[in-house]
């Protein structure tokens, strides 16, 4: 039986002929051989079975079984990594933001949309919502001037001159509303002055520029209240740079010559000569942007813009042709404004309340 069991084939040693394929190395992980000859038996007359044909079948299994682990366990990591990289990389790209816009200098900020970029209606559509037409009354009369919209709920920059010593403001907005409004803050020697208007909110902001990029030659919108006009629109060019204007801080003076006038015209100084008046005794100095964009009494507080719609100035004062103390006094394209950088670095003292 022994014999005839061998024979079969059906268990082979596997150190068996080791001698006659020395060069095949033996593999540790085949099983050690069996410290008994295999018995064969008989159920019930039937045929010899071998008793380790199972032992046998398990060998190769558990060889191809073993490095699945470690090629699966690695393949699970690589998977797991890609997630995560992938994970990784769209938050980073979500915090970035690829295709977001970075915050840039209000001097490249375009408010104008771009199919209207660069033109005068394009610019005027845009900004106007945020002039609005100032109509100030005090003991000596009425005036009438603008002023440029910095916060929804109704912080307004104009000029000094515009509103000093009224008793009662009344502003009216682009859209036809009115309100009443109450001085912040006054710097007569940079002739600024900060109101707010009174239960405003949702009103359109102005973009406040940078006046130290502007060139002479760029061209500029003007937009305010000439003559009681609401939102009149007009245009032309950056003339000069730093032009030292002189206007008055007297505020009787002031009040005294827009009665007269009868609008937002101001008497100041310009290369030794007055204009629209007496600048009086109490008299500041700033510099100026020079420009020939129409400009005449009303317009004083209102907005100069560049052509992406950035407020660049403050319209400040005019020449008149007509002489001093005259009412006549209009536009012959020399007009002032004071850069709204000078604005932006005063906006601290006339929100504190300052009243010089």
């Amino acid at each position: 039986m022994t014999e005839s069991f061998r024979r079969s084939g059906d268990y082979e040693n596997p150190y068996q002929g080791a001698q006659q394929h020395a060069s095949s190395p033996v593999n540790p992980e085949w099983p050690p051989p069996p410290a008994y000859q295999p018995a064969a038996q008989e159920a019930g007359g039937g045929a010899p079975t071998a008793l380790l044909t199972e032992p046998v079948a398990q060998a190769p299994t558990a060889r191809r079984r073993r490095p699945r682990g470690p090629v699966a366990l690695l393949a699970a990591v690589a998977i797991v990594a890609a997630a995560i990289g992938g994970g990784t990389a769209y938050g980073i790209q979500e915090l970035t933001g690829n295709d977001t816009v970075a915050t840039s200098s209000s001097t490249s900020t375009n408010v104008v949309p771009s199919s209207q970029k660069g033109t005068v209606s394009g610019v005027a559509k845009a900004v106007s919502p945020s002039i609005v037409e100032i109509s100030a009354t005090s003991n000596a009369g009425s005036s009438t001037g603008s002023g440029v919209i910095i916060t929804s709920d109704g912080e307004i920059v104009t000029n000094n001159h515009v509103v000093s010593g009224a008793s009662q403001i009344k502003v009216a907005t682009s859209d036809g509303k009115e309100y009443t409004a109450e001085v912040v803050g006054t710097d007569s020697s940079k002739d600024l002055a900060l109101i707010k208007l009174q239960n405003a909110s949702g009103l359109t902001v102005a973009t406040l520029g940078d006046s130290s990029g502007v060139q002479v030659g760029d061209e500029v919108v003007a937009i305010g209240s000439p003559e009681g006009l609401t939102g009149t629109v007009t245009s032309g060019i950056v003339s000069a740079l730093n032009r030292d204007v002189t206007v008055s801080t007297d505020e009787s003076q002031g009040q005294q010559q827009q009665q007269q006038q009868g609008g937002g015209g101001w008497p100041f100084e310009f290369g030794g000569q007055e204009f629209n008046g007496d600048t009086g005794s109490s008299t500041t100095t700033y510099k100026a942007i020079q420009t020939d964009a129409s400009l005449n009494p009303g317009n004083s507080g209102g907005a100069l813009i560049d052509m992406n719609g950035n407020i660049i100035g403050i319209n400040s004062a005019m020449y008149s042709a007509a002489g001093s103390g005259s009412s006549d006094a209009g536009s012959v394209g020399l007009g002032f404004a004071i850069p709204i950088n000078t604005v932006k670095s005063d906006l601290a003292k006339l929100r504190s309340g300052s009243q010089s």
